[in-house]
């Protein structure tokens, strides 16, 4: 028997196991010239027949294919032959098996114990089920350029789509209708408005809110008009209101009439301080949801690499010195303050992942809700520690001084 060759009896075993009753997942990684190669085969049902699906991934490239029990068979005398090091786990209903030979050819295997597990086959060919498949989307995917003139999603915009998507999963687990009122979201630097239209239509056509407000606002005067233009030939012109406006210095007397109370926030991809704004705004509004993606974060940079913070020690040279791992720690030290004065102010507050990094580097999300007792002292302490550890002052803090001060107070 050749080196790394499997004995003929644990051949045959494997062979019984995949291509039997009960056969679940086998997965083997082999290892070539410092590299892995995977494949995953598993059994699926694609037009009502019984298949298997062998998905392999070669220096990160994958490659999907299916084939028929004669095709499998082939398949998995590929993945006996294979060569070199390596590691097998075999899952079927009765127990597991698991194969590993070293680089010097040992083979190495153990078995679970017998198990009874059920095994279910998943249809291949089912539809995912997603926000913007829940309804019929056709008409706004093609006013915001996501879909083609057929109502197909470009390829260049599949990202887009994902993000979309992804954002409407997060409203849709975070909100929930107050039958007998108006459910108003405000969207705090809306830029082309795709994200807070398509709210209205999910909310809407989706999960059947029976009446949607949106307020945009944005301080650029083209974005607005085309957004405006964008909401008319949607025909949501009337539930969908825009202002050109900073939200530093808008006034609530310029806020659309009959807007008496803010249900949802949102802020995606703010600069700088005005992801700060948005978040104020969302107290002072009393909004019970706020959902913002942060974007660059230069004013804690500027104070923690100038005088009197905490660049002005020693302690911290090597971590500040090089300007990524600076920028990466600003970036979580000041969505982290933002968390806590959150929660300080009676918003129950998740950091969560937005979108896949793959998307954007911007792929966290503030999701945040009131109902929390505020100024609870476990976090006002955590805060505390955490700001005078690096002797900084939040700008969020300074901007909501007047709600935060009788909190901090107590611990001055």
């Amino acid at each position: 028997m050749e080196r790394f060759e499997l004995e003929p009896s644990l051949q045959d075993e494997i062979r019984a196991r995949v291509m039997g009753e009960g056969f679940m997942k086998i997965v083997q990684t082999v290892r070539r010239n410092g590299k892995l190669f995977k494949i995953v085969m598993r059994p699926v049902e694609i037009g009502g027949l019984r298949k298997f699906q062998a998905e392999m991934t070669d220096e990160g490239q994958v490659r999907v294919k299916n084939f028929d029990a004669a095709g499998a068979a082939d398949g998995l005398e590929e993945i006996i032959a294979q060569k070199g090091a390596r590691e097998m786990h075999l899952m079927t209903a009765k127990g597991d098996l698991h194969v590993r030979v070293t680089k010097k050819g040992h083979v190495l295997v153990s078995r679970s114990a017998e198990m009874n597990r059920e095994v279910t086959v998943q249809p291949h060919d089912r539809v995912k089920r997603q926000p913007l498949t829940s309804f019929d989307s056709t008409a706004l995917l093609k006013a915001i350029g996501i879909a083609d003139g057929e109502g197909k999603v470009r390829a260049s915009m599949r990202g887009k789509y994902d993000q979309v998507n992804e954002f409407l999963r997060i409203v849709g687990e975070t909100v929930a209708e107050e039958p007998g009122r108006t459910f108003t979201v405000v969207d705090c630097g809306c830029g082309k408005a795709y994200l807070t239209i398509s709210i209205w239509f999910y909310l809407t056509l989706a999960r059947g809110f029976k009446d949607v407000r949106v307020v945009c606002i944005d301080r650029r005067e083209d974005v607005i008009r085309a957004a405006r233009s964008m909401a008319e030939r949607l025909d949501v012109a009337d539930r969908v209101t825009f202002l050109e406006s900073d939200l530093e210095t808008l006034d609530g007397a310029a806020m659309p009439e009959g807007l008496d109370h803010v249900d949802l926030v949102v802020s995606l991809h703010a600069c700088d301080t005005a992801t700060d704004e948005a978040l104020a705004r969302g107290v002072e509004w009393k909004a019970r949801y706020v959902l913002s993606a942060p974007c660059c974060q230069h004013e804690l940079q500027k104070v923690i690499t100038g005088g009197g913070g905490a660049g002005a020690r020693n302690d911290f040279a090597g971590l500040l010195r090089q300007n990524i791992l600076r920028e990466r720690l600003c970036d979580l030290l000041t969505d982290a303050f933002r968390a806590m004065i959150m929660r300080m102010l009676g918003f129950r507050t998740q950091v969560v992942e937005f979108v896949s990094p793959d998307a954007t580097a911007r792929n966290i999300l503030l999701r945040c809700e009131f109902g929390v007792k505020p100024g609870q002292s476990g976090v006002v302490a955590e805060y505390l520690n955490l700001r005078d550890a690096w002797q900084v002052t939040p700008w969020l803090e300074t901007r909501l001084s007047g709600l935060l001060g009788k909190y901090l107070a107590r611990y001055a």
